[in-house]
């Protein structure tokens, strides 16, 4: 797996429902390393600290092999990088052979696959449909955030080398299909949350749908 394209959102203002909302999903392309912190990529935008940013949710990555298919379906928008509000475009990333709690070596920083993906109306607001968020989860590739144990810097071509990988192994694909699966795998929910790598409250909302 590797960067082909680091991405920042500058704040974004749009009408929601009547009111002047926020957001950083609007990110490009930059030609700088970016630089990953605990909290945040520095310098981008979030605009919801509540529901974005923090350690669990410090960097969102997505996979370039699935933009064709998104291509396909909207042939009309302005494409580039970043399309899907990530800070980092990673070529080769096979979110079913990625799996929560790995750890990864990428440049400076030493990172963890950690929050699913959980699209909002702002997703659906770029694509200039609400239709977007259900065809987003039905198609079940919803890249994965990271969680940053070390900081630093990253840029294009950085390579993600693979430190560390759990035992007991959920993929990113499954968990993101977990979610929202209606019936849902008793021994995969075990599984997500067991897992450190998620936020608590997250881990215990999954040890309540185990029956």
């Amino acid at each position: 797996m590797n960067i082909i394209s680091t991405n920042l959102g500058k704040p974004t203002t749009f009408m929601w429902n009547g009111k002047e909302e926020t957001t950083g999903i609007f990110k490009k392309p930059i030609d700088s390393p970016i630089f990953l912190t605990k909290n945040d990529v520095l310098s981008d935008e979030v605009s919801n600290r509540l529901n974005h940013g923090g350690y669990y949710k410090a960097c969102y990555v997505f996979s370039a092999e699935q933009y064709p298919y998104w291509k396909t379906l909207y042939p009309d928008l302005d494409w580039s990088w970043g399309m899907f509000g990530e800070n980092l475009t990673v070529s080769g990333l096979d979110e079913n052979t990625i799996f929560l709690g790995d750890v990864y070596q990428v440049g400076e920083a030493l990172v963890q696959v950690s929050q699913y993906r959980e699209p909002c109306y702002k997703l659906g607001h770029k694509f200039g449909t609400q239709q977007m968020i259900k065809q987003f989860i039905q198609h079940g590739y919803g890249g994965t955030y990271l969680s940053i144990l070390e900081e630093g810097n990253v840029i294009v071509g950085d390579e993600f080398k693979l430190v560390e990988r759990e035992q007991d192994r959920l993929s990113a694909a499954a968990l993101f299909q977990l979610v929202f699966a209606k019936e849902k795998d008793p021994e995969l929910l075990k599984i997500a949350a067991n897992s450190k790598a998620i936020h608590p409250k997250k881990r215990l909302l999954l040890t309540s749908w185990i029956q």
